[in-house]
C-alpha cells in the first residue's frame, strides 16, 4: 500500500515531467514565430516551411502533454486558468495547422498564430499555478467537459479566422499597388483568401452559440438560474453578437469588404475579453463573478 510521502514524491516527478515538457512546446511555439517573423522579413520560404514544421511538431507534443495531463489528475484537464490556456493553446494550434493544408507558400498567418500560442503558454508557466486540483462543486457536471470543449474549439477557429482576415488586410494594399506577389499572396487568390476568413467565422459561430446555450443550462444545474448577466456571460454575449454582426455584413455587398474585416477582427478582441479580459476586470475592480474561481 502506497504512502502518502510514495503518493507526494510521484505526483511531483509527474508535475516536474509535465512542466519540462510544456516548456518545451512553449519555446517550439516560439521558434516558430521567430521562423515565420525571418520568412516575412527576407522572403526566405524554407523558413516558412521550417516555421510550420515546427509548429506541427509541437501541436504533437501539446497533444501529449494535454493526454498526460488528463491521465494525471484524473479529470478533464481545463479547470484551471493554467489548464485552460494550454487547451487554447494546443486547440489554436492544430486549427491553424489543419487549416494551413491548402495555404501553399502562405506563411504570414502562422506568425499571428504562432505568437498567440506562444504568448498563452508563457502565461500559463509564468504566471500560473500547475497543481492538479480535484474538481470544485460547480464543474461536476455533464454539461463541463463539452462546455469548455466547444468554447475553446470555437475560440481557437476565431483565432485561425482573424489571423487570416489580418494577413488579408495587411497584403492587399500591396497587391493593389501593382506587386505580382506579395509573401506568398498573388492578385487572384485574395478573394478566396478572404472567403476562408469567413467560412471559419461561419464555422465558429454554431460552436460559440452551443457554448452559450450549454453555460446556460449548467447554470441552471449549478446555481438555480439559466442566466445571471454575470460579467462572462454578458461578455460571451457580447462576442456572440459582434459575430452575428459580421455574418449578416458578408451579405450585404457594400459591407462585406473593410467592415466586415474590422468587425472580425473587433469579434477576435471580444473573444479575447471574454477569454482572459473578464478575469482580470473581475478581480480589479472586485466585479462579483460566479467564473472568477477559473482564474
Amino acid at each position: 500500500m502506497l504512502n502518502y510521502e510514495t503518493i507526494l514524491s510521484r505526483d511531483a516527478f509527474l508535475l516536474s515531467v509535465e512542466l519540462r515538457l510544456f516548456w518545451i512546446i512553449a519555446l517550439a511555439y516560439g521558434l516558430a514565430f521567430i521562423l515565420y517573423a525571418f520568412h516575412i522579413v527576407t522572403r526566405a520560404i524554407p523558413a516558412g516551411k521550417a516555421a510550420r514544421s515546427i509548429m506541427w511538431a509541437a501541436a504533437f507534443l501539446h497533444v501529449l502533454l494535454i493526454i498526460f495531463r488528463t491521465f494525471e489528475g484524473g479529470r478533464a484537464p481545463f479547470q484551471t486558468l493554467y489548464e485552460s490556456l494550454s487547451w487554447f493553446a494546443c486547440m489554436t494550434a492544430l486549427v491553424y495547422l489543419f487549416v494551413s493544408r491548402d495555404l501553399k507558400k502562405v506563411y504570414l498567418p502562422g506568425i499571428f498564430v504562432s505568437g498567440v500560442t506562444m504568448s498563452v503558454s508563457l502565461y500559463a508557466l509564468l504566471s500560473r499555478t500547475p497543481a492538479i486540483d480535484p474538481l470544485s462543486p460547480p464543474l461536476k457536471s455533464w454539461w463541463f467537459e463539452w462546455h469548455v470543449i466547444f468554447a475553446f474549439f470555437s475560440y481557437a477557429v476565431f483565432v485561425v479566422g482573424a489571423a487570416i482576415e489580418a494577413s488579408h488586410l495587411i497584403v492587399k494594399p500591396f497587391l493593389k499597388r501593382g506587386y505580382d506577389r506579395c509573401l506568398g499572396f498573388t492578385p487572384g487568390m485574395m478573394d478566396k483568401f478572404h472567403k476562408k476568413a469567413h467560412r471559419l467565422v461561419a464555422f465558429g459561430y454554431p460552436l460559440l452559440t452551443f457554448t452559450i446555450i450549454s453555460g446556460a443550462a449548467w447554470a441552471n444545474e449549478a446555481w438555480g438560474k439559466y442566466w445571471s448577466w454575470d460579467p462572462k456571460e454578458t461578455w460571451s454575449l457580447a462576442t456572440w453578437t459582434v459575430f452575428t454582426i459580421y455574418l449578416h455584413c458578408m451579405t450585404l455587398e457594400r459591407f462585406k469588404g473593410l467592415p466586415a474585416s474590422v468587425i472580425n477582427l473587433a469579434g477576435f478582441a471580444f473573444m479575447l475579453m471574454t477569454f482572459l479580459g473578464v478575469n482580470w476586470l473581475a478581480k480589479l475592480l472586485g466585479i462579483p463573478s460566479l467564473h472568477v474561481y477559473a482564474v
